[in-house]
């Protein structure tokens, strides 16, 4: 074969086959990866932490908008919460208040059904039953704290 051009050329031809494992190819040794070497300013500590599905879905989506990565935006949005930790501590304070609040609403109310539950019982046996009022005040109540409490929830 003549060189033309581009340089010498190789008396041998080339293998047409592309398979990898013919017994006439040498496989390719895998090198060990290497590490990326420390750059100043990356952040040296790392800290784990558990999310459910719609948790990472939440994450994820705010990482994306704000175009960084989501470990970035994990970060970004810890160290801003502890920048202002009365403000952050006073919010994870009422969002406990308003479950402690349901829940003690769902409590009045198990009661409350229990109470109902009697009134029916003795007002289906031809009795008279003088707290009924009452109990039906309590669940006025109830459903006044259940509305409140779930306002704040979607106020947030």
């Amino acid at each position: 074969m003549t060189a033309t051009g581009g340089g010498s050329q190789s008396e041998e031809q080339p293998h047409t086959c592309h398979d990898s494992t013919c017994e006439h190819v040498e496989p390719v040794p895998s090198r060990p990866r290497r590490r990326r070497p420390y750059q100043r300013g990356q952040r040296p500590h790392v800290r784990n932490a558990r999310l459910n599905d719609d948790e990472l879905a939440a994450i994820t989506a705010g990482a994306q908008a704000a175009g960084l990565t989501v470990a970035g935006f994990i970060a970004h949005a810890a160290h801003t919460a502890a920048r202002d930790i009365h403000k952050t501590a006073a919010e994870i304070a009422s969002e406990r208040e308003v479950v402690a609040e349901l829940f003690a609403a769902r409590r009045h109310l198990g009661y409350i059904g229990n109470n109902i539950n009697q009134i029916a019982r003795i007002l289906n046996s031809g009795g008279d039953t003088p707290q009924t009022d009452a109990a039906l005040a309590a669940v006025h109540r109830v459903a006044r704290r259940l509305e409140a409490a779930t306002q704040q929830l979607i106020d947030r």
